[in-house]
């Protein structure tokens, strides 16, 4: 473990990470060292690239590609909905009911990057985010929940959640009461699953174990109604 990120699958097209801080996926304007940067010291002078992102401040599974080809496959099966995740998400308050969907409009202001949800029972177009949610667990203070986007937005889950009166642990930009000790929400891509042509792929990733309240949820499986 490298403390930043953990690989849990590879094969020849694709190596799959288990991200683990609070590091950018991609280079950005801050200067500091991605996910990708780290990633690519396992094959020095070799094609690594992502496939998705994650929030800076969102662990979890993150899938690079190894080749042009096997990234152009892979962002193909993302079009055509080949690929689906399941977050964990520790929050501040019980949702009621303790499952259900969630659909909002989606504003993001790239200025402040920060999204706005609007509810939109109803409504349609290109910036509707959906998500289902199920209740799976609970500590003293704290729940957690199976989550689901049936759409992709920037900062989805963390909006969504925050609108509906559920903001993250940790989350300050979207309601929380107070920040974490490692720098990161406990928002956590827990399962990816993806198909190609040729395969099909399913991982899923441990919580950071540097933030104990992870363990403190007896986590019931959640059903597939």
């Amino acid at each position: 473990m490298s403390g930043i990120f953990d690989v849990i699958y590879e094969d020849g097209d694709y190596v799959v990470v288990n991200k683990l801080a609070a590091v950018p996926v991609l280079p950005d304007k801050s200067g500091d060292s991605s996910l990708k940067d780290f990633v690519a010291e396992l094959r020095p002078g070799k094609f690594v690239e992502p496939a998705h992102r994650l929030d800076r401040r969102t662990s979890g599974v993150v899938a690079f590609a190894k080749s042009r080809h096997s990234l152009a496959a892979l962002s193909e099966a993302f079009r055509e909905r080949r690929v689906t995740k399941m977050y964990w998400a520790v929050t501040e308050r019980a949702p009621e009911p303790a499952s259900g969907t969630l659909r909002h409009r989606l504003i993001h202001d790239k200025r402040r990057n920060q999204s706005k949800a609007i509810p939109a029972d109803g409504e349609s177009g290109s910036d509707i985010a959906e998500l289902s949610y199920e209740l799976v667990g609970a500590s003293e203070r704290y729940f957690l929940l199976a989550v689901r986007p049936l759409s992709g937005k920037t900062h989805q889950i963390r909006a969504q959640l925050s609108a509906a009166g559920y903001p993250v642990r940790g989350d300050l930009k979207y309601g929380a009461r107070r920040s974490t000790h490692n720098g990161l929400i406990m928002l956590h891509a827990r399962e990816l699953s993806f198909e190609t042509t040729d395969r099909r792929v399913d991982v899923v990733a441990e919580p950071p174990p540097d933030e104990p309240l992870w363990g403190a949820f007896a986590v019931e499986k959640p059903s597939d109604n």
